[in-house]
Parts: structure tokens; C-alpha cells; sequence
């Protein structure tokens, strides 16, 4: 994918899906619908990302390839119409039972129901292994993996992927990590 990052969300604090709640909130019983995105959903997600304001926000056009080339490898998270979370991901070649996890986002709205958790449990179904960078000051994404590792009874193992100085724009290094294996129950 020309000029883009793989990367995993940087956010400041707290697990993606985690956070206070607002007054505008939807309801925390409120439907959340997990779906395959469809080009309509490129450009909320695009915007998902932009307003994170800690993720590597990916031109708008690699959003609207991944919606269209990569939907099976993707999901979005609805609640009333509207598009709160997603995770883009893609199966390596090289590995075809790894999913590739290069992003993931939760709207502010919605967090407290364990959003990121759920998309990354839809989206591996089908999956033996998973595999996301992280840099290594983003202890949300760090703990998101380690949950969702637990909660399957699989193994973590990190190393070095990306290194700083593979990146030309002072973009910190991207750790590689690897969960698995994964129950293969298709759903």
C-alpha cells in the first residue's frame, strides 16, 4: 500500500473501548452492530482515525481500498446508523491464516463497551494467528492485545519489527506482535 504506516491506535490512556461516559452516549444497551465495511463506511472511518488524534491517519483513499479490497479483513461496529469503531486488518500472503491487524478505533461516544475487543474477536474468526505493531509507549493497544490473548487462550510473543530509523519521517519504532494460536471455529 503506497505511503502508508501499518500501525495500531496510540491512544493516551486507557483501553480502546474504555473511558467516561457522556450524557450524549448511546444507551449502553444500545445495539452494536459488527459488520464487513462497504465504501460508504471509508470515509467515517477515515474520520474515526483523524479524530483519534493518536493514530497515523492513512491518506482517506487507503481507508476507501481497505472498504472495498480488504472488507473481509475489516469490520466497522454500528450503533443507530452510525459508524463508531472499526479495524482494518488483511491476511499476509506469506501466511495466509495470520490476520494483520494495521488499525484500530474507537469513537470517544461509545467506549466502556469493550468495542475494540469485540471488532478484533469478530474480525480473527476463521484466523490461527494475529498479528499487530505497537510502539512502545502505547500501553492502551498493549493491554487491548493482551486481553483479547487471554480471553482466547493464546500466547503473546513480541519482537522488533520497524525499526526508528526504517522510518523516514521520525516515526518511533513499531514493535511486532503475535497471538496464537487461535481457536479455528469458523462462525
Amino acid at each position: 500500500m503506497p505511503q502508508t504506516t501499518p500501525a495500531v491506535p496510540r491512544v493516551p490512556q486507557g483501553e480502546p473501548g474504555a473511558g467516561a461516559a457522556s450524557s450524549d452516549d448511546p444507551e449502553p444497551d444500545t445495539p452494536l452492530l459488527l459488520r464487513p465495511p462497504t465504501l460508504a463506511d471509508g470515509a467515517h472511518m477515515w474520520r474515526l482515525a483523524r479524530d483519534s488524534g493518536s493514530l497515523d491517519l492513512n491518506t482517506s483513499y487507503a481507508y476507501l481500498l481497505f472498504a472495498r479490497d480488504f472488507a473481509r479483513t475489516c469490520r466497522v461496529a454500528v450503533v443507530e446508523g452510525e459508524v463508531v469503531g472499526f479495524v482494518l486488518g488483511y491476511r499476509r500472503p506469506e501466511a495466509p491464516d495470520t490476520l494483520f491487524v494495521w488499525q484500530v478505533a474507537v469513537d470517544p461516544a461509545v467506549r466502556g463497551r469493550r468495542v475494540a475487543g469485540r471488532l478484533l474477536a469478530d474480525v480473527t474468526v476463521g484466523s490461527r494467528w494475529l498479528e499487530a505493531t505497537i510502539t512502545a509507549d502505547n500501553t492502551a493497544s498493549q493491554r487491548l492485545f493482551a486481553r483479547f490473548a487471554r480471553e482466547h487462550g493464546a500466547e503473546v510473543v513480541r519482537s522488533e519489527l520497524f525499526a526508528a530509523d526504517h522510518f523516514p519521517d521520525g516515526h518511533d519504532a513499531e514493535g511486532l506482535v503475535r497471538i496464537g494460536p487461535l481457536p479455528t471455529t469458523e462462525s
